[in-house]
């Protein structure tokens, strides 16, 4: 019972709580805000943009080429423990698998991912 009444007294006090500092936001300290006061802060000047205007990302080569090293990596390592057993065969499908991989690191550089914007 005591749980109860603590959680429902907490929950009380943040409700109060959250309605006074909506009350102190909406009229302020002092009563009204003044049209200054109102203006985003920009170093004086007005804003050349909205604030939601929407921009483009392009990270969409980089996170090609973070995929083909990633890659490379993940199939190197258990490839150098199985090297040993397997001996020829095991280097035809790394050489396979790095010639297919160096097709997409080609293809990201042509696409500009090294260019820096």
């Amino acid at each position: 019972m005591t749980t109860l009444l603590t959680i429902v007294l907490i929950l009380g006090l943040s409700v109060l709580f959250t309605a006074s500092l909506r009350m102190i936001g909406r009229d302020g300290i002092s009563g009204s805000v003044s049209a200054p006061q109102q203006r985003p802060v920009l170093g004086g000047g007005d804003p050349g943009t909205h604030a939601w205007q929407r921009f483009h990302v392009r990270y969409y080569t980089m996170t090609l080429l973070f995929v083909a090293f990633e890659m490379e990596m993940m199939f190197m390592y258990p490839w150098a423990v199985v090297f040993i057993q397997e001996g020829a065969k095991a280097l035809v499908e790394m050489g396979m698998f790095l010639a297919i991989l160096s097709v997409g690191i080609v293809y990201g550089w042509r696409e500009g991912i090294f260019r820096w914007e």
